[in-house]
């Protein structure tokens, strides 16, 4: 029943287009992905034969794992399972440390959190049972309620292990958890910080459902939703240093306390394996984020915490979506954005971009470059006649043959601004916000270039960000998705940290532009833009896809290769050039995708058999 009034309320508020959009994608998140994901378990889970060569393994400088876990009045069943799950572990050198909260009276029994309560623990013959079976269980018998944060704390102050792994009462580890955890450590001695895929397991542990492959370390993704969640690892210096949990951000105290955390790290490891199920009882927010709204208030109060300690002047608001969070800037400089439009004829297209942005954008300190590239129509000329009589505004002629990369190095070079936004003709600004968005992100000094997030007319989703490798070279994410659906993992919807976007609508410093020497003039048509994005990241700064900056791209959905002779030719040899230069990691695969997924489109779903990247091949000679 609570599902038809949920539905109900959406469609009053949403119209049936919408809402018939929302079901079509409910459906195929609840039920054609947890049958394919049943067969991905059988074909990926680790076999008995694996587990008793990680049981047999001998590793010359073990580490010693302390799994910490607040206990509240857990179902015996649901404790017994948990304990039992690390009991399983294929690597013996950890401890479990249990700190039980459930303590109470007669006149106690339904203490509140911080009450003091008076001896007798409901869950204390199960625990004692385990203490006597292994001694690597230790229990500590709290004296009141701390709460999540609190009790989390004092299991952590018991923890003597080199490593400690975060652990919620009712939830499962695989039993090759530890295991490859320890094994990573022994790979990298200097790792301070792992994590791992999960899933979420039914409230009656009969099914394994919404696994979630995250990508590696993603900041600006950590302070869009708590992608990481768990399994998390970390040295025990961190929290010596740092401290445990704070209790004002309870509900959200695991991201708030992984932000702290990772501030400090020096090398985080993420491990693409399920090795943690996260149950999803009535109460969690894994089953039901409504219930439990003030998390997602605290979330955000986490966020803009870390936003203060780094220096950085934003703040962190709920989004459309409860569990991701908006960031709001306030820089106090209002630099100028120089606007490179490459441009021929098509004088309809150029018009709707340029008003688009003059009419809706709240920010207003830029100028237009247009460049103008082999126009045969006389409205074209006409019309640039009408733009040259605005201030802001200047026409400079590019005289060579059709070069994507050449005209806008071009361009470039008579911008006056500190920030280029490299834009297509063919788009049009929705959202009065975007240029600012895309500003104040790239006006951080981690941050080289910012992409948006583009759609078709139909209001699809054209560019969400690219994936390096899928489709071969490299793929759009979310490409057909629906506008304001969240995508897997709320990716969609997040503002997230990757390899490239696409130069239909991207922001670049000046600096870094020059830096690199802009776009590379050997590309001409094909792959300049994810080129000239890997070059950035190689220098050391982010690449952000700015989920919130939204415009129509009006290039035709339908749109297949141009296969005359000549061009196909030279499309090929892209391909070739871009291979041979970024070979290692097209091969390597996406860091910020994961293995688990199919490479052949950025679309998420989960990989099929031993898919490896192929040189694609398009022209043969």
């Amino acid at each position: 029943m609570k599902l038809v009034s949920k539905t109900f309320h959406y469609l009053r508020e949403n119209g049936v287009r919408d809402t018939g959009r929302k079901i079509r994608n409910w459906y195929r998140v609840h039920f054609t992905a947890e049958n394919d994901y049943k067969a991905f378990r059988r074909r990926n889970e680790t076999g008995p034969l694996e587990l008793r060569r990680q049981r047999e393994r001998r590793f010359d400088h073990p580490v010693t794992f302390s799994i910490v876990v607040p206990l509240y009045r857990t179902p015996e069943k649901f404790l017994r399972e948990l304990i039992e799950s690390v009991e399983k572990q294929t690597y013996p050198h950890w401890e479990l440390c249990l700190a039980d909260g459930s303590i109470v009276g007669n006149s106690t029994e339904n203490a509140e959190e911080g009450q003091s309560v008076s001896a007798g623990s409901p869950l204390q013959d199960i625990l004692e049972e385990y203490v006597r079976r292994d001694p690597r269980i230790k229990v500590k018998y709290l004296e009141k309620n701390e709460g999540i944060s609190g009790n989390t704390n004092a299991a952590l102050e018991m923890a003597a292990g080199d490593f400690m792994v975060l652990c919620d009462h009712d939830d499962l580890l695989a039993p090759d958890a530890l295991y490859e955890c320890a094994d990573a450590v022994s790979k990298d001695p200097e790792i301070d910080i792992l994590y791992t895929d999960e899933d979420k397991i039914s409230y009656r542990g009969d099914r394994y459902l919404e696994p979630n492959f995250k990508p590696d370390f993603n900041l600006d993704l950590l302070c869009s939703t708590n992608y990481i969640c768990h399994l998390f690892v970390f040295r025990r210096w961190l929290f010596e240093q740092c401290g445990g949990f704070h209790s004002e951000f309870d509900g959200a105290q695991d991201q708030d306390l992984i932000l702290r955390y990772t501030e400090k790290a020096g090398r985080i490891c993420h491990i693409p394996k399920v090795l943690y199920h996260w149950r999803k009882s009535p109460d969690s927010t894994a089953a039901d984020p409504e219930h439990k709204r003030y998390a997602f208030e605290n979330g955000a109060k986490a966020v803009t915490a870390h936003y203060r300690r780094i220096g950085v002047p934003a703040e962190a608001r709920i989004g459309e979506v409860l569990g991701v969070y908006r960031t709001v800037y306030s820089w106090t400089k209002r630099p100028l954005v120089s606007i490179i439009v490459p441009n021929k004829d098509h004088v309809g297209d150029l018009r709707r971009c340029i008003e688009s942005v003059e009419e809706k954008s709240v920010y207003r300190n830029f100028e237009w470059i247009i460049v103008e590239n082999n126009s045969t129509e006389e409205q074209t000329f006409s019309y640039y006649e009408e733009l040259k009589k605005k201030a802001n505004t200047r026409v400079v002629v590019w005289k060579g043959t059709f070069n994507f990369s050449a005209i806008n190095n071009f361009g470039a070079g008579f911008a006056r601004g500190r920030y280029l936004w490299l834009l297509n003709n063919d788009t049009e600004m929705i959202r009065p916000e975007s240029m600012k968005d895309m500003l104040d992100i790239c006006m951080r000094s981690d941050v080289g270039i910012v992409g948006a997030k583009l759609y078709y007319p139909d209001d699809t989703i054209q560019h969400a960000g690219v994936i390096i490798g899928a489709g071969g070279i490299a793929g759009h994410m979310f490409t057909g998705l629906g506008r304001g659906l969240a995508g897997y993992g709320l990716r969609a919807i997040c503002t997230q940290d990757l390899n490239a976007v696409t130069a239909a609508c991207m922001m670049v410093k000046k600096e870094v532009y020059d830096r690199v020497g802009g776009l590379d003039e050997k590309f001409q048509v094909a792959f300049n833009d994810i080129d000239f994005c890997l070059r950035v990241r190689r220098e050391g700064y982010l690449v952000v896809y700015d989920a919130g900056a939204e415009f129509y791209h009006f290039e035709s959905k339908s749109r297949g290769l141009d296969n005359t002779g000549e061009k196909l030719k030279r499309f090929q040899s892209e391909i070739n050039r871009f291979a041979e230069k970024w070979k290692d990691l097209l091969i390597q695969g996406d860091p910020y995708y994961n293995p688990n997924l199919s490479i052949r489109q950025a679309d998420f779903k989960l990989r099929v058999g031993d898919e490896k990247w192929e040189l694609p091949v398009v022209c043969r000679e």
